[in-house]
């Protein structure tokens, strides 16, 4: 995807921002950061494993992220925060470009994803205690409708509902609302 650029990507955004039209009553606030950074002229998304010792989704890949906090300024201060908490890149060293529509997940979190671009060269320290480590995908590879699609997926509960995942890559599964935002953002730029 060497034809998008940060400039495309910030008006792609901003034609989306709209009223989204999601009440919040119910739902703990949430917002999650789509790491995005450009390495030998490739864009590249960073994504995390959750360790094993956080509440909830034990193991599983996300984007850095979390609840919003009282003493956050907005949701793009939590995405920010939460990414320097989990993965210590310094706030200072990301680009916030915009946001996508918030997604309600089956755990009560309304997630708003933000997009930001990281200055690269960039060091990892990780908080072992919420991510047991972090990988990278080409953009170009999460964007080929080859690679991800939907599937059933049957919940503890026995309802079955609509997943996409993402094909195995590196021992490396995206699936479920990880999965989810990363296509809408794919379609939105593409």
């Amino acid at each position: 995807m060497p034809n998008i650029t940060e400039e495309f990507i910030k008006k792609r955004l901003a034609l989306n921002a709209s009223d989204f039209g999601v009440t919040e009553d119910k739902f703990t606030k949430a917002a999650v950061l789509i790491p995005l950074f450009k390495e030998s002229k490739e864009w590249k998304v960073l994504f995390t494993k959750r360790s094993t010792n956080v509440q909830d989704h034990k193991g599983q890949v996300s984007f850095p992220g979390g609840a919003f906090e009282w003493l956050d300024r907005d949701l793009e201060e939590t995405a920010l925060r939460e990414t320097e908490e989990e993965v210590g890149i310094p706030r200072w060293q990301i680009r916030v470009l915009g946001r996508m529509k918030p997604f309600a997940s089956i755990s009560n979190y309304l997630i708003t994803p933000i997009v930001g671009i990281v200055e690269n060269p960039f060091q990892i320290k990780l908080a072992a205690e919420e991510v047991d480590h972090v990988f990278t995908l080409r953009l170009d590879w999460l964007s080929d409708p080859g690679n991800y699609g939907e599937r059933d997926f049957k919940r503890s509960d026995g309802s079955v509902e609509k997943v996409i995942f993402y094909k195995e890559t590196d021992g490396e599964l995206v699936w479920g609302i990880t999965a989810r935002i990363m296509a809408n953002f794919v379609e939105l730029i593409t």
